[in-house]
């Protein structure tokens, strides 16, 4: 199989890459900066003859691994015309939503990762039944230091309200806190505009996801900032103390059933999960918009290497 990978250079980018090459694939990295090496190619996405040129990059490969946090309707619909498998590792909620809605019958893996990703595989396997309320709990270390879009889209939500919230009412990001178990202790959680309310909706079930970050004084800047979003600069300024560790548990109410997935690598795990969806949708290339609950069940955690716990 050949993958194009789009931000390739970046820090998800290199780990979904590596995660491929470790089982035999093979790699070409697009990034804005010039090839510089056997296995890149230039591709500025910010303009029309760069998106043209990755279209024409991605007719020579199986599958494109869209890793470059950026969120282009327009790119991925050119990648749907040409019926190229794609997988996507956004976690923005209204573009998800758009990208699922997009025509075309080439497979499209819309997030893969970690939330979403592993939680969405959490979530639908506790079964979710319509009226269900299902509590994902999302643990992000802070001390592993993400690239410039992953502090933007963070950034970002604050002072916004979450796309196509279940409760059908305006819900601010970071502002809704609720205490969940963190290692048997309770840990302030934060409701965040993670997507797999808007993913699973065909469950009729009620998700909301709560962000918990390495250590309780980042939870509390975060909170700050969700209460005033004009000081969402000291997000990326903030020093990445602590560790690289992530979580993910999803509770359904009902049944008192609890999962969860933890391991170290953020961005290593993203690329893992990613490089799995990529292999999957040649494998079946022709679903349409799939969420990674379409494509595995839960024993894919014990498939992944980066998963510890």
């Amino acid at each position: 199989m050949r993958a194009l990978i789009l931000g390739g250079t970046g820090a998800v980018g290199l780990a979904t890459g590596a995660a491929l090459a470790a089982r035999g694939h093979e790699v070409l990295k697009g990034s804005r900066r010039a090839a510089a090496e056997p296995g890149s190619v230039q591709l500025d996405l910010t303009t029309a003859a760069g998106r043209d040129r990755m279209v024409d990059t991605a007719s020579g490969c199986d599958v494109v691994i869209n890793a470059s946090g950026r969120e282009d309707l327009e790119l991925a619909r050119a990648l749907a015309v040409a019926g190229t498998p794609y997988v996507d590792t956004s976690a923005g909620t209204a573009y998800l939503d758009g990208l699922r809605h997009l025509p075309g019958s080439a497979t499209r893996v819309v997030g893969a990762g970690i939330a979403p990703g592993v939680s969405t595989v959490l979530a639908a396997a506790l079964d979710p039944q319509p009226g269900d309320e299902i509590d994902i709990s999302v643990l992000l270390g802070t001390g592993e230091a993400h690239g410039p879009a992953a502090v933007a889209w963070t950034a970002d939500l604050a002072g916004r309200s979450l796309h196509r919230a279940p409760e059908g009412e305006p819900i601010a990001n970071y502002r809704e806190r609720r205490r969940m178990d963190v290692d048997g202790r309770p840990r302030m959680h934060l409701r965040t505009d993670f997507p797999d309310h808007v993913l699973l909706d065909a469950t009729g079930a009620t998700i909301r996801t709560y962000l918990t970050l390495g250590s309780p004084l980042a939870t509390a800047g975060l909170a700050l900032v969700g209460a005033v979003p004009a000081l969402r600069g000291i997000l990326a300024a903030a020093p990445h103390w602590g560790d690289d560790r992530w979580r993910v548990a999803a509770t359904n109410r009902r049944t008192s059933r609890m999962l969860e997935a933890a391991g170290f690598g953020q961005s290593r795990a993203t690329g893992e999960f990613a490089a799995l969806a990529a292999v999957r949708a040649t494998e079946q290339p022709t679903l349409g918009a799939v969420t990674m609950a379409d494509l595995f069940g839960a024993d894919v955690l014990s498939e992944a290497d980066c998963v510890t716990a």
